[in-house]
């Protein structure tokens, strides 16, 4: 399973999540005050105190849940309470955006308000959900992963029928009467814009304003990702805007749909390097590659730099670089349970639907129900991609879930008619801008922003003030722009992937020399998007291996590089560093350093890497040449 390609959010370099809220169900008592005192041994004002909800709202089934709560008080002149929602489903919203540590940041960005974090129902410090298997298997065949699903449930237990968005969104209510308030904001982030929604659809009357920043629609997910698909090539485009991609490819969208329905109808495996020596064989189907590495781009700086080239070198018969992609991007996604929990996400997802079966119609008579519903599909319904796309949808990964009674969902409002913030990146691929177009849409006070430049996740995105500044704007009852100046990218998409070293142009000086220099640039700059792929991903990887060999060792801001090799035949091994200028942000990221090279075909020697050039002695005489 690819959690990152559900409604996982990566924000302010944190994972973020989030579900919630309601009025507890007729016929039971009220929440009791919350008894919050500071967390642990900590003296700080952050405070912590467990409200006790039940398992089952209706009764039938005995049981409680407690929640783990976090309250920081609000600095200043206080304006309300903020609910802070992460996404998933299945992160822990209190370890997500961790207060303790990242309180000063948030009380910045919402002055005056006293903010709440807590984990939904199955994660975290919440009862967590645990599917060891489901939990360490992101690159599950989707066969795999529905066996692997139906073991969940069993590990679960019947208990598994209580984790709906309805559930979390009863937990929010139950919260906010334990805090002994009548209204709450909300901000919501990817699956927390879902809950966030769905929250003021049951209890409208208890919101005081909604931010939502990556719309994911509150009746669901489509169950077979229509709204993804047919709005992937407008986010796809986004990403080579200007030109960025032109040194890679000239029709970005057109090669990675020509890709996809390639592998889907032949999938490809090869072999990539391991960063202990050795090699990892890689399958990748057109699923595979959609709800990986495609979607993934829109949160992973170093994939979004990395695709383009990758893609146009799969289509020229040059594989190794899109395996390596995808297998770097499969074991840079796998989270702890504590971090997201896979066993919550199924639970949620599962139960929620809606699918073109009910919930208690029996698993053997699902699988022609949804072959059904996907014949039935019109022609373009899957945007540019075949019927076998809808894969990626959670029909398929929800198919063998047990069945189970209907209970009832979220409510049907009127949605509250209160100030509305929804931000929109351009090149979001999981929650597509036109979502947050809809959502704004449908309420009175909607307001619109579109970040150009930015994926998944705004404000943890935006390398610009532009949606920060929006929001206090928005917060103060000023009117927030309608569209941002576009973000720059953590890492620019590089170059095409040299198709040997005898094909490089020689820069700088003839012969070998020449080409030598060329394969250095080459490198430093894929090296440098490998960095951001390891810093962007939800599992840091501190050692990746290079496409031919040799390792790039990230830490904080610098990488080095052990015989790290682009370029069969030619190693770089040295220290690189994140160029700082005088002013401004250091982005798109560049690095500067030393490195030596080495290899069979390569010049040896010693080359300084500048913002700009290369220089230095190859095979002993002096070389120069744009970096």
């Amino acid at each position: 399973m690819r959690p990152v390609s559900w409604l996982v959010v990566r924000a302010r370099g944190l994972l973020v999540v989030a579900a919630f809220g309601a009025l507890l169900a007729p016929g039971h008592a009220a929440a009791a005050r919350a008894a919050f005192a500071p967390c642990g041994t900590s003296s700080g004002a952050l405070e912590c105190a467990t409200v006790n909800v039940p398992l089952d709202r209706s009764g039938a089934t005995p049981g409680t849940v407690s929640l783990h709560v976090e309250r920081l008080g609000a600095a200043g002149t206080p304006r309300g309470v903020m609910f802070l929602i992460a996404g998933g489903p299945g992160q822990a919203s209190a370890g997500a955006f961790d207060l303790a540590s990242n309180g000063s940041q948030f009380r910045d960005q919402f002055p005056g308000y006293t903010l709440i974090a807590f984990d939904p129902r199955g994660t975290g410090r919440s009862g967590v959900l645990r599917c060891p298997e489901l939990q360490s298997d992101p690159s599950a065949s989707p066969a795999r992963e529905q066996a692997l699903v139906a073991k969940c449930a069993t590990e679960i237990g019947s208990p598994r029928a209580f984790y709906s968005t309805r559930d979390h969104a009863d937990d929010i209510d139950a919260v906010r009467q334990a805090l002994g308030v009548d209204k709450i904001a909300l901000w919501g982030t990817s699956y927390g814009t879902q809950l966030s929604v769905a929250y003021a659809l049951t209890y409208p009357s208890h919101v005081a304003r909604l931010l939502l920043d990556s719309v994911a629609d509150a009746a669901g997910r489509d169950p077979f990702s229509l709204d993804d698909l047919q709005q992937m090539p407008k986010g796809l485009a986004s990403l080579c805007s200007g030109g960025l991609c032109r040194a890679a490819t000239s029709n970005f969208v057109g090669e990675v749909v020509k890709l996809a329905n390639r592998l889907a109808a032949h999938p490809l495996t090869g072999k990539v390097p391991k960063p202990g020596g050795g090699t990892v064989s890689v399958t990748v189907s057109g699923a595979d590659f959609l709800s990986g590495a495609v979607i993934d781009s829109d949160l992973n700086a170093g994939i979004a730099a990395e695709l383009p080239a990758a893609v146009h070198a799969a289509l020229q018969g040059r594989s190794r670089p899109i395996l390596r992609l995808v297998e770097l991007d499969r074991e840079t996604s796998v989270t702890s349970t504590e971090d997201l929990s896979m066993g919550l996400l199924a639970a949620t997802v599962c139960d929620d639907g809606p699918f073109p079966w009910q919930p208690e119609t029996p698993i053997s008579e699902r699988q022609a129900l949804l072959a059904a519903a996907r014949n039935a599909l019109a022609r373009g319904a899957t945007g540019p991609f075949g019927k076998w796309a809808t894969d990626i949808g959670p029909a398929a990964l929800c198919l063998l879930w047990p069945p189970q009674a209907r209970r009832s969902g979220i409510g049907s409002g009127p949605l509250p008619n209160v100030p509305v913030l929804v931000l929109a990146g351009e090149r979001d691929l999981r929650t597509p801008a036109s979502n947050a177009a809809a959502i704004a849409g449908r309420f009175p006070q909607g307001r619109l922003l579109t970040v150009p430049g930015v994926g998944h996740s705004v404000l943890g995105a935006d390398f610009t003030t532009c949606s920060g500044d929006a929001v206090k704007t928005w917060l103060n009852g000023g009117v927030p722009p309608t569209r941002c100046p576009r973000s720059p990218m953590l890492v620019n998409p590089i170059g095409a992937f040299p198709a040997s070293f005898g094909a490089l142009r020689p820069a700088g000086a003839a012969g070998v020399r020449g080409r030598t220099l060329t394969a250095v640039a080459k490198t430093v700059r894929e090296a440098a998007a490998s960095w951001g792929l390891a810093v962007t991903g939800f599992t840091a990887a501190r050692t990746i291996a290079g496409p031919y060999g040799g390792v790039i060792r990230s830490s904080g801001v610098t990488f080095s590089l052990s015989r790290y090799s682009l370029v069969p035949g030619v190693q770089v091994s040295g220290s690189l560093h994140l160029y700082r200028p005088g002013t401004g942000l250091p982005l798109p990221a560049r690095f500067v350093g030393t490195v030596r090279v080495s290899g069979a075909k390569a010049a040896h020697g010693q080359l300084a890497v500048g913002r700009a050039t290369l220089s230095g002695r190859l095979s002993g005489r002096k070389v120069r040449a744009r970096a």
